[in-house]
């Protein structure tokens, strides 16, 4: 394994991952603080703007909720719930309509069938599965004498988080598209504020792209460590 002066190369995979994600969220969190202090001109909250684009869309059958926290809001596509967070749901800021534009946008792509949404609903279960039993796998192949089969295996499930991941990049990628598209047409923002929208929404698609990047990352750290080892 890559050590120099006993440290463990393969962990700069891991820093290197973390800095990435840690200037995506900063930048996320800057763009959206200076946008949500830029009052949308036709005065409509996050809620009211996700029910006008519901309607738009000839979406009658979902819900609209309010969900505690900064920017949690998401689409249930089971439940065909749309939950608005604290910043967002009662807001009347450009940024505001902008995340409650896409999260409508999501619900556009279910009600349409878009594929991506669908494979990414579909790996949910499995993925979740993959997730809490990669590690553990990983650490009884080491404690039973770095069994090959075990780590493998375990590096296997490891995988599907990433495969969600790049599932998720398109799917992000076109509910904000949709969500610009609907906001011209639906006359809730104005030209400018419909490209400082943008602005918001290319900057929360980052932490999806760092999140992936990050996941990737730890594969490829895993690979290096244990994916040329055989038993004994």
């Amino acid at each position: 394994m890559p050590y120099y002066f006993g440290f463990d190369a393969t962990y700069l995979l891991i820093i290197v991952g973390a800095v990435i994600c840690l200037i995506a969220s900063a930048r996320l969190k800057s763009t959206y603080a200076k946008y949500a202090k830029v009052r949308a001109m036709s005065g409509m909250t996050g809620a009211e703007a996700a029910e006008r684009i519901l309607q738009h869309s000839g979406i009658y059958d979902v819900r609209i909720e309010h969900v505690a926290g900064d920017l949690t809001d998401h689409y249930d596509p089971t439940n065909k719930v749309l939950r608005l967070s604290d910043t967002t749901y009662g807001a009347r800021s450009v940024a505001a309509i902008g995340v409650a534009a896409h999260e409508c946008g999501h619900a556009v792509q279910h009600a349409k069938n878009y594929s991506p949404l669908t494979i990414r609903k579909n790996m949910v279960p499995v993925v979740n599965i993959g997730s809490a039993l990669s590690w553990p796998m990983i650490l009884i192949g080491i404690f039973l004498g770095y069994n090959s089969t075990l780590i493998h295996l375990g590096i296997i499930l490891f995988s599907l988080a990433v495969l969600f991941q790049l599932v998720t990049l398109p799917v992000e990628f076109n509910a904000s598209s949709r969500a610009l598209v609907l906001l011209k047409d639906t006359g809730i923002l104005y030209t400018d504020e419909v490209k400082s929208a943008r602005t918001v929404l290319k900057a929360a698609a980052l932490t999806y792209v760092a999140g992936a990047a990050s996941t990737l990352l730890q594969l490829l750290r895993l690979v290096i460590l244990f994916g040329g080892r055989r038993d004994d």
